[in-house]
């Protein structure tokens, strides 16, 4: 059997990916409906494309991972040493944060049950698992305190993502004050 690529098919299966991201950065709860609506399209139309709404999300996991795991490998490619590395990710998981809002709930939600069985999951905890490195190499320069575990700076980054994410969205200020603030406070919580 011949596999012909139609591209009406797979720009119409992106669409509705990209609005159910758009809508449910909104509101995780949001019904299918409304997610057919953004797309442009009739619930139906959703339902020939994606069987359920745990398909649908699962669709949408593997975008955002995909996007948030090139703006780290990005950040990477930009940075010069650990410490500009640690700066870099940090912004790119605040540009993340701001496109999809919802992928760190997703994995976070008390009814969800992360496991590195889980391909979603292990997609997940490996595009930010290179920030751990990041700090452990910065801790054998001493450019980290030692007073901090690991694991309180892994909570602490993505704590100063979500302020950053609420800056931006609730107070209305710019990106790059946001980022900057990010950054100082970041590099003034876990120095020496």
């Amino acid at each position: 059997m011949l596999f012909i690529f139609n591209p009406v098919k797979a720009d119409t299966r992106q669409g509705i990916i990209e609005a159910a991201i758009s809508v449910f950065n909104g509101d995780l709860s949001a019904p299918l409906e409304r997610v057919a609506q953004e797309a442009g399209i009739t619930r139906r139309t959703l339902h020939r494309y994606f069987r359920d709404r745990d398909e649908l999300l699962a669709a949408c996991n593997r975008y955002m991972v995909l996007a948030c795991r090139e703006a780290m490998e990005e950040a990477s490619r930009k940075a010069s040493g650990p410490l500009q590395l640690l700066e870099y990710q940090l912004y790119a998981a605040i540009d993340c944060g701001v496109k999809y809002a919802f992928l760190r709930q997703i994995h976070r939600a008390r009814d969800h049950h992360h496991t590195h069985s889980d391909k979603n999951c292990e997609d997940y905890d490996r595009t930010f698992r290179s920030f751990n490195r990041v700090i452990e190499e910065l801790r054998d320069k001493g450019e980290i305190s030692n007073h901090l575990p690991s694991s309180w700076i892994a909570v602490l980054f993505p704590g100063i993502v979500s302020a950053a994410i609420s800056s931006l969205k609730d107070e209305g200020m710019r990106e790059k004050e946001v980022k900057k603030f990010a950054w100082i406070s970041m590099k003034k919580a876990i120095g020496n």
